[in-house]
């Protein structure tokens, strides 16, 4: 009979990624971070353990999103004080903070739970092209998403 072997934290090999987000669509490129965070493309994955990777994503400000989700997209963030509710569509988001985009599209595709909490850690999203994580030696990741055509 097979045994199913679940892996010690301290044998977890955990690897960097750098992604490109320029001309990316957000929810396909949110799919890919969010299975690698997790470690699914990896034999270890466990479902109850961190088995996942680093993930920095670049270029966050040029995000692309299709249809007329720019300007119908809304963000929602509450103060918690009565009538405290900010609403902020894409566009306005992705002048202000357009890390944010990114880093909400990507947690809301992790585990609702603290694994989720413990696995986002793992994400670091950056405004333009530099990031400060070179001494870990990132491989680039490409993904084979399209440009849209707008």
């Amino acid at each position: 009979m097979n045994k199913t072997t679940i892996p010690k934290s301290d044998s977890i090999n955990r690897r960097w990624y750098v992604v490109d987000a320029d001309n990316q669509t957000l929810g396909r490129l949110a799919t890919e971070v969010a299975s690698i965070l997790r470690g699914k493309k990896k034999a270890t994955f466990t479902p109850h353990l961190d088995t996942g990777d680093f993930v920095v994503v670049i270029n966050a400000e040029k995000i692309q999103v299709s249809g007329n989700k720019a300007e119908q997209k809304l963000y929602r963030r509450h103060s918690g004080r009565p009538g405290g509710m900010k609403v902020e569509t894409f566009q306005a988001l992705q002048e202000r903070i357009p890390e944010r985009i990114v880093e909400t599209a990507i947690k809301g595709m992790l585990p609702h739970n603290a694994l989720g909490r413990q696995i986002f850690r793992k994400l670091k999203v950056y405004k333009g092209s530099e990031h400060p994580h070179s001494a870990q030696n990132p491989e680039v990741l490409k993904f084979d998403s399209p440009a849209l055509s707008q």
